[in-house]
């Protein structure tokens, strides 16, 4: 392995990682077979990757399977996600054959997403945009199949025309801007057109708490720790009136809430906010439904005296918790560059719809291109 650039301690490393998977693959009889460029990426990768490291290890078959594969050279495999989940779970057999598919297929694809942003093979928007794209399919491919079973029990939930009605999943923060990283949570919020009914199945139910069980059943198959750890770690306290709320609720309970209720903190959070799995073309009315609640028509100007309210708050928490050399946390950090483009998204976004963007990078662009930010800001 071309180890000769590395410093020692790395080189150590390095080496000591090697042997262990080179172990593993002779004591599984693993055929593995890496050429130049793809043993050199190899030895970067492992200098700074533990995680890469230590899953080679413990499956070497998934080292030789990307190397065989060209799954670590291709930078279109995103486009390939909801087929190939779909073949991994061919057949699944029950909840807990559905969490050990689930786990192998995301331990693979975060494999794959770390080698190539690690080796320099990727671009950061590439490695993000991969990294949303997973779990968006996770979340789709799990939710199909737990509907497809919970049907069998309690029969389809349908609304007054007796219209099939299905879950809405609303990605929000880093997973709604497609900007998520390889240690992010998955904020989720679930709704459903109307209340009602089901039919067809061996029980009956109302709309909400069938809804309610099958949004239950999503975050315990994707976020239950097992053996293999969890798919993603899924926060739902985002929803209307957080932990003490009903899990899922229907589009006009959602809108009734954040027209009497909604506080400007739940603005700036749904400013991200995306359907990401199960009945887009309604959650594409509920976000239209929403977004008069999000982007005001006028110059909102009343927002600045909230939004110093949050920032001061984020500051006392900051101190308080000695986060200010934090890159996420800290002045200067991720969180501060977002709140500077989202305070502008809430003051000028309902008169300025180059600003109803989701992506941070994206709406600081605008900001410099319509001279409310320097240029040099971006």
């Amino acid at each position: 392995a071309p180890l000769k650039d590395l410093p020692a301690p790395l080189k150590t490393l390095v080496e000591r990682r090697w042997n262990a998977i080179d172990e593993a693959v002779a004591e599984r009889g693993v055929d593995l077979a890496l050429d130049a460029s793809l043993s050199a990426q190899l030895v970067e990768v492992l200098a700074v990757s533990d995680f890469v490291g230590e899953t080679f290890e413990r499956y070497p078959e998934l080292l030789a399977e990307l190397a065989a594969s060209g799954g670590l050279e291709r930078d279109d495999a995103r486009d390939d996600y909801a087929a190939a989940l779909q073949r991994a779970l061919a057949e699944v057999a029950d909840r807990d054959d559905l969490m050990a598919r689930l786990r192998a297929f995301r331990r693979r694809e975060m494999v794959r997403i770390a080698w190539r942003d690690l080796a320099g093979c990727a671009e950061l928007a590439d490695t993000l945009a991969d990294l949303s794209t997973l779990a968006d399919v996770c979340v789709d491919a799990a939710l199909n199949q737990l509907r497809e079973w919970l049907r069998a029990e309690w029969g389809e939930p349908v609304d007054a025309a007796g219209q099939s009605q299905g879950l809405v999943v609303i990605g929000m923060g880093k997973l709604g801007a497609g900007e998520l990283n390889f240690s992010s949570d998955i904020d989720l919020i679930f709704a459903f057109g109307e209340e009602g009914e089901t039919t067809g199945g061996r029980r009956q139910t109302s709309n909400g708490q069938y809804f309610i069980r099958l949004a239950q059943q999503l975050i315990d198959v994707l976020d239950r720790p097992t053996t293999e750890g969890r798919v993603f770690r899924v926060d739902a306290r985002l929803r209307p009136f957080g932990d003490g709320g009903q899990l899922a609720l229907s589009f006009d309970a959602m809108e009734a809430y954040y027209q009497v209720h909604g506080r400007e903190w739940e603005r700036y959070a749904l400013i991200k906010a995306r359907v990401i799995a199960g009945d887009r073309e309604a959650g594409a009315r509920l976000m239209q439904q929403l977004k008069p609640f999000v982007f005001r028509r006028y110059l909102d100007f009343g927002a600045f005296e909230s939004l110093r309210d949050m920032k001061a708050l984020i500051s006392r928490q900051v101190k308080r918790k000695g986060l200010q050399g934090n890159v996420k946390l800290g002045p200067g950090g991720i969180r501060e560059v977002e709140f500077i483009g989202q305070a502008f998204q809430l003051i000028r976004g309902g008169r300025e719809p180059e600003l109803q963007a989701r992506e941070i990078l994206t709406v600081l662009a605008r900001l410099t291109e319509l001279d409310y930010l320097p240029q040099f800001v971006c």
